[in-house]
């Protein structure tokens, strides 16, 4: 484990600039695997509460693609070695704001997908668009899945 080469009160600085925006290629990868199985009707980043990275407007769907880092997956999460106080908090607060998000997004009559980074992968594709599909059904009130 190699120590951070930036001082504390640098690496503060560093981070403090960080803004989250997306796991850029791990939506893309959902934009590829929508497009390639004909799933239609999404749109990215549309002004809707929480800011998830898809929605389904008409079947009012919000999906989320979580970072397995940031949103702390139990299967793919860990603790940076330095500064681990921090972190542990820092992806504490991160779960618990998307508790409140998915809980205020039921509220107000959407429903929500959360989908874990690592589904996206070609080994897991299969499992990831049967979620989806079902997620999509359960909007539509299909009656037979």
């Amino acid at each position: 484990m190699a120590a951070d080469i930036f001082s504390p009160e640098k690496r503060s600085e560093v981070m403090s600039r960080v803004r989250g925006k997306g796991n850029k290629a791990t939506e893309l990868r959902l934009v590829e695997m929508l497009r390639a199985h004909k799933i239609t009707g999404w749109r990215r980043h549309a002004k809707v509460f929480g800011a998830p990275d898809f929605v389904f407007p008409k079947l009012r769907l919000a999906v989320f693609v979580d970072g397995c880092f940031w949103h702390g997956c139990p299967e793919h999460g860990s603790v940076p070695a330095t500064n681990r106080d921090f972190w542990r908090s820092k992806i504490s607060r991160n779960r618990e704001r998307d508790r409140e998000v998915t809980r205020e997004l039921k509220r107000r009559g959407w429903r929500v997908l959360r989908l874990w980074e690592h589904e996206l992968r070609k080994s897991r594709e299969v499992a990831a668009l049967r979620r989806l599909r079902l997620a999509l059904a359960r909007a539509r009130g299909d009656r037979e899945l």
